[in-house]
């Protein structure tokens, strides 16, 4: 038998006794109080637990929304920075185009100035040389004057002179196309042929006679020598003698 087991006489009453637990004294542990206060402390709990995690849950969410925020504001910013990039990419284009052409207009603006002034020097120039050309013209339409007044006025004593050397000596005076210059024509040079023709052309435009052209062709250094008695004279008579001798002599060689 055990050392913690009653012995019969201590376990079991006497008989017609109170028995021993009647006797004990009555102790009050209180479970019922524990037990609903033990509930009360779960369902605290569990509504603790409960709106932890609804809290954590809403933190949670609110963090995810903020997140998503977050991101959406990075890629809108993104977004704002590339079309902000595009729109500086676009903006030095126009500007690197918009000088491109400012430069293309400063040099057609140049080359216009310098064209300007080229044409400007090149007016000067044609006016100068004009103005030298009207004083050159006015200056021989003077001296045409004068020769023309001197003619004339030669001509007005020189008249019946003239006419007799003209039917004496054979000869025609026409007109060589310009005004400073007279075409003498000869005939009855040639013995075989009286109608046979010489001339040449006398240019009055000077002081100093000339002879330009004749036909046929004579000698020029022997015209010099007529011309240089003529100019020493002034007599027409010994250009007309010395012209038709020249041409006399030509037909016969």
């Amino acid at each position: 038998m055990s050392a913690f087991e009653p012995s019969l006489s201590t376990s079991r009453p006497p008989l017609g006794g109170p028995s021993l637990a009647d006797t004990l004294p009555t102790i009050n542990f209180g479970f019922d109080e524990l037990r609903d206060r033990m509930a009360k402390f779960t369902a605290k709990f569990d509504a603790f637990i409960e709106q932890g995690r609804k809290r954590v849950l809403e933190e949670r969410n609110q963090f995810r929304m903020s997140v998503a925020e977050l991101q959406e504001d990075q890629r809108m910013k993104r977004k704002d920075i590339e079309i902000l990039q595009l729109k500086t990419n676009t903006y030095q284009q126009t500007m690197a185009k918009e000088a491109a052409e400012t430069r293309e207009m400063q040099s057609a603006i140049a080359e216009l100035e310098a064209q300007r002034d080229r044409q400007q020097a090149a007016r000067d120039a044609l006016r100068e040389q004009i103005a030298a050309t009207q004083r050159d013209i006015d200056a021989r339409l003077a001296a045409q004057r004068a020769r023309q007044a001197e003619l004339e006025a030669q001509a007005r004593f020189n008249v019946p002179e003239l006419d007799f050397w003209v039917t004496n000596l054979c000869l025609r005076i026409e007109g060589a196309g310009a005004e400073d210059r007279l075409k003498f024509v000869y005939t009855h040079l040639d013995e075989k042929n009286w109608e046979r023709e010489a001339w040449f052309e006398l240019c009055t435009g000077r002081r100093d006679y000339d002879v330009r052209h004749c036909r046929p062709k004579l000698e020029r250094e022997k015209v010099e020598k007529v011309l240089e008695r003529v100019n020493e004279t002034r007599e027409l008579v010994v250009l007309l003698k010395g012209m038709r001798e020249l041409f006399v002599e030509a037909m016969r060689s």
